[in-house]
């Protein structure tokens, strides 16, 4: 407490964190403005239908790392998601040697600051072009029901569609110029706070629906028992969905903050009639190097199949088809899971080896005289990194595989809400946890600059 009361007696601090809490505040006031021509308790009804299919899990999926909600057509339905695409696009092509321009402007000085111009620009297109299918999914899915007493869609369709896109697309920009705002006047990264209030955001009603009876509004008779025979939440099962959550949180933390610390050596140079250089420091590599984007893309990559097969069989009626696209489902069983593990073990070395090029750190290493002692410099200690790198990258990947499917099998064996179950592990924990973090290394940073504790120091 004493610590958290220091933060808030530096004026410059405290001026931060009362900034990033007003941004944060619009972004969730926006978050609650609806479209005027949708209506939003008969759309609220078809997402509700449309939850289980593939379908509802493509909006569950870009929602939860969007900081948006694509089940309720608000001004932020689509988040800060076309901007999340737009800068992984440019740094695949530029880390990847696909864009020989972007990735010599990428080594610059100033290369990032550009870099990020071109990132803003494209985001336009693409909020655009997201926005534009979002509004036909909306139209095919609901048609005429979804529309709001005194909008008629057949007489208003391209007017409707125009405003709506633009209306999104506003939301969407404002949302990226929100997220620059906090990175100038706030504390922590602006992009990754409004993607984490979105998903935190989704805590009351998920707790809700744990804890309360939706018919009487008080608290489930089942939790004052012990054992339910209708399935429903008990006493013994929340408890043991408690300290799971515990257990989790402190994995992903600690796996979060790991290393493999790499011993290095600067060189010795002797001016004058004194010594400089020698020593010893070391070369942190991070277990989880690519972050939560392995399972970002291998959630994405598995409701492709699904989606088609599940398409298929509705418009033929094929039986064999609704059966394939849904083992391809959450809810699948072994095929999802066996596919899932392997995709994020896949993008876990595709993501490490496009993000980290040990070739560079080894000339890095080399051009600032400092080097990994028994390995020489250049190619060896290169070769070195990558065998490391491999390593690391294996545990990384495992820890992310378990991680991603915990949600599934709470979901499938504890016989919990799937919008529970997801808080459990998966893109959403990860992200808030690296957000997290991030903000306490940030606020650390500003308390030892001014001679204070850092909030991790006993």
């Amino acid at each position: 407490m004493r610590k958290l009361v220091t933060i808030f007696m530096i004026p410059e601090l405290r001026k931060k964190i009362y900034i990033t809490l007003l941004f944060l505040i619009v972004y969730r006031i926006g978050y609650c403005i609806p479209l005027p021509v949708i209506d939003q308790n008969k759309l609220a009804e078809k997402m509700a239908a449309e939850s289980a299919g593939s379908f509802g899990q493509v909006l569950g999926l870009v929602s939860t790392f969007s900081g948006g909600n694509l089940t309720n057509a608000c001004i932020f339905a689509l988040g800060i998601m076309p901007y999340i695409s737009a800068s992984i696009i440019l740094q695949l092509l530029s880390a990847s040697g696909l864009s020989p321009y972007l990735e010599k402007l990428r080594k610059e000085p100033n290369g990032q600051k550009k870099i990020n111009e071109y990132t803003r620009y494209l985001t336009i297109p693409i909020t655009v072009i997201q926005a534009t299918f979002w509004i036909r999914g909306l139209i095919s899915v609901g048609g005429k029901d979804l529309m709001a007493p005194g909008y008629n869609i057949d007489f208003n369709y391209y007017w409707f569609g125009f405003s709506s896109v633009l209306t999104v697309t506003t939301g969407t920009l404002f949302l990226m110029w929100l997220g620059e705002q906090i990175d100038e006047y706030g504390i922590g990264n602006g992009i990754s706070l409004i993607i984490m209030a979105g998903i935190v955001g989704r805590i009351p009603d998920a707790t809700r629906s744990l804890l309360f009876d939706s018919v009487n509004g008080g608290l489930k008779d089942s939790l004052f028992t012990l054992g339910s025979g209708t399935g429903d939440i008990s006493f013994e099962k929340l408890m043991m969905l408690l300290a799971l959550f515990v257990g989790v949180v402190m994995a992903v933390v600690a796996i979060t903050k790991a290393q493999r610390r790499i011993p290095t050596q600067s060189a010795k140079h002797v001016r004058g009639r004194r010594v400089y250089g020698g020593t010893r420091q070391f070369l942190p590599l991070k277990v989880n190097q690519a972050g939560v984007m392995p399972v970002i893309f291998a959630s994405s990559l598995l409701i492709i199949p699904s989606f088609l097969f599940m398409t298929i069989g509705s418009t033929t009626g094929t039986a064999w088809a609704e059966e394939l696209g849904s083992n391809f489902q959450r809810s699948g069983g072994w095929v999802y899971n066996v596919l899932y593990i392997a995709l994020i073990y896949f993008f876990c070395y595709f993501w490490t080896a496009i993000t980290f090029n040990p070739k560079d750190m080894a000339n890095n290493l080399k051009d600032y005289g400092s080097f990994i002692p028994g390995y020489r410099p250049g190619k060896s200690t290169s070769d070195y990194l990558e065998k490391v790198l491999t390593r690391i990258t294996y545990v990384g990947a495992a820890f992310l595989a378990v991680i991603a499917i915990i949600p599934t099998l709470v979901q499938s064996e504890l016989e919990v809400d799937p919008k529970i179950a997801s808080f459990f592990g998966g893109t959403g924990l990860l992200i808030v946890v690296s957000v997290c973090l991030d903000l306490v290394t940030k606020i650390n940073s500003h308390l030892v600059m001014r001679g204070y504790a850092s909030l991790t120091e006993d």
